[in-house]
């Protein structure tokens, strides 16, 4: 009786959803319409979603077609369930800084046992067209190294004409020595949004080394302000530091007259001095400054060649008004040449070196920065903190090069300091690292770095134009002492079962 009355009741109730669900269709016949035709297309769209990404998986795995290959490189928060979701991001996804990964890490040495063509491509990407009548047209664009398409076994076939590579093929897979430079050190302008340019600054430094790691130099060309407008210069900057005695600072202002700077090229004048990126892709350093308060004149002659494959590719940080932009076009090089002091000139030869380059709006910018030869390894730390704000928690990154070139990439959370040392500014003392410690493990790999500090200089960044970036204005920072360190960097850790483990001189900077 019960399981009767059950049915009989669960039948009156779907017979009674039938006829209001009914009723409301001819009532409202049009509404009913709309939603069925929504709910239909919301199903379509899905479908077509879906088959998309199931050819996207099918394709990377079919050699013969085009864009195929024994593997396929995704950025990073990609993966195979994004594709056949049909999420968004894996339709039109694109590879960050891909030059770099087909050089330094598909194309590199290491991988030449087990790589033996890397072919870039680009498909359906959309590109806006505009015509001579001025009107924009939307289309989709694909674009690949017809050589390298070649030797993969996914050339098309060309019905007419010839398709080969050109010149910009050619730079983009094999630039010659100036050519990589020139694309990595080239300089740059101000953002359309950007609000505070007067506080802009960009910048070629360079460091040198002793043999006896007793003295080192700190070399930096700064153009400052506001390049788009009038308000704007140039200034030479050379820093002598021998251990156990205070600095002697080197400069020259320039007016913008008589600045060069170009944003296709890393050649550099300021006034009578220059950086110069000579044909075979070393740089020609040249400056004739005086000394601050004395005016003792400081003549050098340099020229930095860079260790081939050991760079740093360069990124620029945007996030709302703040920019920040830095490459290292020679992590590991050597100087020779000559650095006069009051007619007094030392030879240089085959000296420890390297060379960066900065960019950016540095009101109430700090960073954590440090670099170092360690045996056979060379490694580049960094984190940059914009408004000197809460985003000091970000990671940093450590990126670590033998003489292949890229080796790993790890992410430590926090660098930690001791500070022990103290240096006497004229404010009184200041309490600076006398060591530090980075340690980061990335599934199977390790990485600890520590630094011994043997030298130590607190420079305040409210006077202006205090050291390599600052610009006229003081940057109202809450830790206004800019600290450069020198001493010695240990690495050991593991990378792909691999044991690191060396030691060397470098240079740290941070702020307190």
């Amino acid at each position: 009786m019960m399981s009767g009355s059950t049915v009989h009741t669960g039948s009156v109730r779907l017979a009674m959803a039938q006829l209001l669900a009914w009723r409301s269709v001819a009532a409202r016949p049009l509404r009913a319409l709309l939603l069925c035709g929504g709910f239909g297309v919301g199903v379509g769209v899905m479908i077509v979603l879906l088959a998309v990404g199931e050819a996207m998986v099918r394709q990377a795995s079919q050699e013969r077609l085009v864009g195929g290959g024994t593997i396929t490189v995704l950025p990073d928060g990609i993966d195979i369930e994004v594709l056949t979701t049909g999420g968004l991001g894996g339709l039109f996804f694109s590879v960050p800084n891909a030059r770099f990964v087909h050089r330094q890490v598909l194309n590199a040495p290491r991988l030449s046992d087990v790589v033996r063509v890397a072919a870039p491509q680009l498909e359906g990407k959309l590109l806006y067209v505009t015509t001579a009548d001025g009107v924009e047209h939307p289309v989709r664009a694909s674009g690949e190294i017809p050589s390298a398409t070649r030797t993969l076994g996914a050339m098309p076939t060309v019905s007419t004409g010839a398709w080969t590579d050109d010149d910009g093929d050619r730079r983009w897979m094999t630039p010659t020595a100036a050519e990589l430079r020139h694309d990595i050190d080239h300089f740059h302008v101000p953002t359309p949004a950007m609000a505070n340019r007067d506080s802009w600054g960009e910048w070629h430094y360079f460091n040198v080394i002793s043999p006896d790691a007793s003295r080192w130099a700190f070399i930096s060309f700064i153009v400052g302000g506001d390049v788009t407008g009038t308000q704007w210069g140039g200034q030479v900057l050379v820093t002598l530091h021998e251990r156990g005695r205070a600095p002697r600072r080197f400069s020259r202002r320039v007016p913008r007259e008589r600045v060069r700077f170009s944003t296709r090229d890393a050649d550099l004048t300021i006034g009578d001095d220059s950086v110069r990126v000579l044909a075979d892709g070393r740089y020609a350093v040249r400056a004739h400054v005086v000394e601050e308060g004395t005016g003792v004149p400081l003549t050098l002659d340099l020229v930095l060649s860079p260790a081939p494959r050991v760079e740093f590719p360069g990124a620029t940080l945007l996030s709302g008004d703040f920019t920040s932009g830095y490459a290292v076009p020679a992590l590991r090089a050597d100087a020779s040449g000559s650095l006069c002091v009051a007619g007094r000139c030392e030879a240089v030869a085959g000296s420890q070196a390297y060379h960066d380059h900065n960019w950016g709006g540095w009101r109430g910018v700090t960073w954590e920065w440090g670099s170092a030869r360690a045996g056979d390894y060379t490694l580049l730390y960094g984190r940059v903190t914009p408004d000197d704000s809460a985003q000091a928690a970000a990671p940093l990154f450590v990126y670590v090069t033998d003489a292949q070139g890229f080796l790993a990439l790890f992410r430590p959370r926090v660098i930690r300091y001791d500070d022990a040392r103290t240096v006497r500014t004229a404010q009184g003392a200041l309490r600076v690292p006398a060591t530090a410690e980075l340690f980061d493990v990335r599934g199977a790999d390790t990485l600890r770095v520590t630094l011994t500090i043997d030298d130590a200089t607190a420079t305040d960044t409210r006077i202006g134009l205090a050291e390599r970036g600052e610009t006229e204005g003081a940057r109202a920072l809450r830790r206004p002492w800019f600290v450069q360190l020198a001493g010695v960097a240990r690495v050991q850790g593991r990378v792909r079962g691999r044991v690191l483990n060396g030691s060397g001189r470098g240079f740290f900077e941070t702020y307190r």
